[in-house]
Parts: structure tokens; C-alpha cells; sequence
């Protein structure tokens, strides 16, 4: 998430706690004073009036009780009274998909055109895959001439199978017939991808009843374009009144909207959010938690996610032989390279730095552009060096800084830089092996 969607809300949010921090005792007056603030802020991230308005009345009366006003640290306990408010407002804890009842499981994708159920077929597809299932896309939008093309196009680049829907078939009977052939490929879930309008219709509605009806999916999921903040949370209002879904993915979550909609949907439909659009790529798809995402909004980083996406991506046995080569000092530019190669996967570097406890309040790093160019550079660099320079950086002198400058379209400068960079990489790195985390500190600290 190069842009975390709550950054707005955060900040003002971390303000307030600043001044109610500042005060040695809390008063009635000065909570009532920052509480008509995180109301201001609410409304600002387009949080429903009436969500707004319970959730701050909820905060006063907690704060207004023994445990902060008896307390050795107020401003603390009313930061931990809002983070236990913000995590049941989104649900309270992570809710699963549903994939109970009959085999194969079904699951029906609704929602309006254009709010990414196509996309978030694929992207369930991947997700479910790594759970050790085996789904199976079924195209059953008729009316969109692209869409029945896109999700076969996704199942080939996902080597998922595709039901072979034909615009000309009902979707119903495509529903029946996918069903069957799921089992006969001994597909264990099925995705359904339904049509979507502009806007709710009584046709729209009519057809996906008639869907749920034959099928009797086992979850149905609205499929809900985040950016749209109050519209997303009447959108899930209606689906919910007609087909009564199991629960909502978010999508878009990384662009720059104000956040309201995650922060009332729950509130509003009593419908919980199961998943959330982190990205383009086919991975971005998160189980949505709420108590993580309480803690990123308050500036409390989101560790648990960060340990999780670094271990679908780092290989045990690889970061065994790592760790053995530091003590020894052997750390390579090729290890380098591999290194960054499996930090770029677990996203961009300025989502990961907002999952790392404070940083996010950290005014330097507020706005950080990290541009994610320099890493293929410097991947093209180590490439363009043999296999002895990448093991003995020492031998890169003069006329080889120039043959690999000229290799991976960089200048002698740029070869400058990242030698200076591995070397002190290489620093910290003794650092850490020889004193451990005491090491470190010696390193960076001025004393």
C-alpha cells in the first residue's frame, strides 16, 4: 500500500493522543474536547454520521470510568480504549469464508460494474489455492461481452479451470452445469462470477436470487469498490436486503480514498468484511483483520502481516544456509541481490514500512517516495557482474565498474553507490553477529 488509506485519519487521530497525553490527569473537559476531535476525524474519513456518533459515545463512556481515570497512565488507557473500539466496529475478529455445505462448495461474487468481481474471482482463485484447494472459475455475467474472455484469460495465466460459459446459455443453467463439471474435475469450490449494473436494479436483483436459489452457495460475497466510501456501504445495504450475503471484500484498499467504508460497513449491515484489494498483482488479496488494521490506523504498526507475507515467500532452508554465511561473513553481493529480490515480493517498501510498529508517525518516512525502480537497477548491476565479482566485491575496480556500468545501462557512479551500500550493509551486518542487538547499537548511536 504505497498510500495507506486511513494515513488522514491516522494522523489526526495521533494528534488528539498527543494533547490527551500531555495532560498529567484527564478531566471530563479535555476527553469531551479530544473526543469531539476523533468525531471531526470520522466524519472527515467519510465514516457514517450515526457510526461516528455511537462509536464516540461508546469511547466517552469507557473513558469517563475507573480504569482510565484511576489509572497511572490516562492518555495510554484512552488510546487502548479506542483500539479495542476500532477493532469492534470492523467486526472484532477475522471471519473466514464459508465453505460448508454441499460439494462442491459454492461461492457467488455480486456487486455493481466495474467494483473488480472479475479481478477478485482470479485473485480468490490464488488464495484459496494456497489454502490446498482447487477451484473453479465460472463466468456467469452474460450481459458484459469482455467478461466471460477476462476470467478465462485469468484461469489460463492461473492455470485454474474455467467453466466454458456461452452468452447465449442462461446464467442459472451455467451456475447447474459448472457445478457438475467442478465435480466431475474433482474441483473442490466454486467461484462465481455473476453480472453487475451501473446502478441496483429489480432485474439484477431477480437474476442473482434466481442464481442463489439453484445453487445454494455456500458464502455470497459482495464485491465493493472501497474508493467510494458511503456509496459502498448503501451498495452493501441493498445486496445484503435482497440475497442476505455472508460478508463483503473490499477492493482498492491501497488507493488514497478516505476509508469510511471499512470502518462502517460492519456497523451498517451487521455483515463483516472477509477480505480486502491490497494491489494489482493476483496476490493482493488479504484476509481482512480487524484488529491489525486498528493498530495500523492508531500507528501501531502490523506486524502479524508482515511475519505472514514473509513466510509464503521465504524458503526455510535458504534462510538457514543465510544465516549460517553471516556468521561466517560471507554475505555476497548475490545474496544481496536475492535478499531484495524476496523483499520486493512481500510488496512495496513504503507498505512495509507502515507495518513496522512507529514508523508511520516517523515524519521523515511520512512521505517517502521510494521508487521502486532503483531496486531493478540494482538487480541489473549484480547481474551484469561474473559470478567471482558477485562472491569478492574487492575485485571491482576501475575497468570492471565500467564493463558493468555499460552492461546493465547504469554509470560508474551508480556501481559507486552500490558498493558503498553493500559495504555498510555489510558493517551492520558484523555488528549484529559479534554483539548481538547491542552491537548494533553501538553502531548507530552517537555515544
Amino acid at each position: 500500500m504505497g498510500v495507506f488509506m486511513f494515513d488522514n485519519l491516522s494522523d489526526r487521530l495521533n494528534a488528539v493522543f498527543k494533547k490527551l497525553k500531555g495532560h498529567g490527569k484527564l478531566t471530563e473537559k479535555n476527553i469531551e474536547e479530544g473526543l469531539k476531535e476523533v468525531r471531526m476525524a470520522l466524519l472527515e474519513a467519510d465514516v457514517h454520521y450515526k457510526v461516528a456518533k455511537n462509536f464516540v459515545a461508546d469511547i466517552k463512556k469507557r473513558a469517563l470510568g475507573q480504569e482510565v481515570m484511576e489509572s497511572l497512565t490516562p492518555g495510554q488507557q484512552v488510546i487502548k480504549i479506542v483500539n479495542q473500539e476500532l477493532t469492534e466496529l470492523m467486526g472484532g475478529r477475522l471471519e473466514e469464508l464459508n465453505l460448508s455445505g454441499s460439494h462442491p462448495a459454492s461461492i457467488m461474487l455480486v456487486g455493481l460494474q466495474g467494483s473488480g468481481k472479475t479481478t477478485t474471482a482470479g485473485k480468490l482463485a490464488v488464495y484459496l489455492r494456497k489454502q490446498g484447494r482447487k477451484p473453479y472459475l465460472v463466468p456467469a455475467d452474460i450481459y458484459r461481452p469482455a467478461a466471460i474472455e477476462q476470467l478465462t484469460k485469468l484461469g489460463d495465466q492461473l492455470s485454474v479451470p474455467v467453466f466454458p460459459s456461452n452468452p447465449e446459455i442462461d446464467p442459472v443453467k451455467i451456475c447447474q452445469e459448472a457445478r457438475a463439471t467442478a465435480h466431475r474435475e474433482l474441483c473442490d469450490t466454486l467461484l462465481i462470477d455473476t453480472a453487475g449494473r451501473l446502478h441496483i436494479d429489480e432485474e439484477l436483483m431477480t437474476e442473482l436470487c434466481r442464481i442463489k436459489d439453484a445453487v445454494t452457495p455456500s458464502d455470497i460475497l459482495l464485491v465493493a469498490d472501497a474508493m467510494t466510501g458511503q456509496d459502498a456501504v448503501n451498495i452493501a445495504e441493498s445486496f445484503n436486503n435482497a440475497l442476505d450475503i455472508g460478508g463483503v471484500i473490499l477492493t482498492k484498499m491501497d488507493g488514497d480514498a478516505r476509508g469510511g467504508a471499512a470502518l462502517s460497513i460492519k456497523s451498517v449491515t451487521d455483515k463483516p468484511i472477509k477480505f480486502i484489494g491490497v494491489g494489482e498483482k493476483l496476490s493482493d488479496l488479504e484476509p481482512f483483520h480487524p484488529d491489525r488494521m486498528a493498530s495500523r490506523i492508531l500507528g501501531m504498526g502490523d506486524v502479524l502481516t508482515m511475519i505472514e507475507k514473509a513466510q509464503t515467500i521465504v524458503d526455510e532452508k535458504k534462510a538457514v544456509e543465510l544465516e549460517k554465511r553471516l556468521r561466517k561473513n560471507e554475505f555476497t553481493l548475490e545474496d544481496f541481490r536475492d535478499q531484495m529480490v524476496q523483499i520486493r515480493k512481500m510488496g512495496s517498501i513504503s507498505e512495509l514500512i507502515n507495518m513496522i510498529p512507529g514508523m508511520g508517525k516517523i515524519k521523515q518516512l511520512k512521505n517517502l517516495e521510494v521508487d521502486e525502480n532503483e531496486f531493478i537497477k540494482i538487480e541489473a548491476m549484480i547481474n551484469s557482474m561474473t559470478p567471482q565479482e558477485r562472491r569478492q566485491h574487492t575485485l571491482i575496480k576501475g575497468s570492471r565498474r565500467k564493463r558493468i556500468a555499460k552492461g546493465s545501462g547504469t554509470s560508474v557512479q551508480d556501481i559507486n553507490n552500490l558498493l558503498k551500500n553493500y559495504t555498510q550493509v555489510m558493517k551492520m551486518m558484523k555488528k549484529i553477529t559479534k554483539g548481538g542487538m547491542r552491537g548494533l547499537g553501538r553502531g548507530m548511536l552517537p555515544f
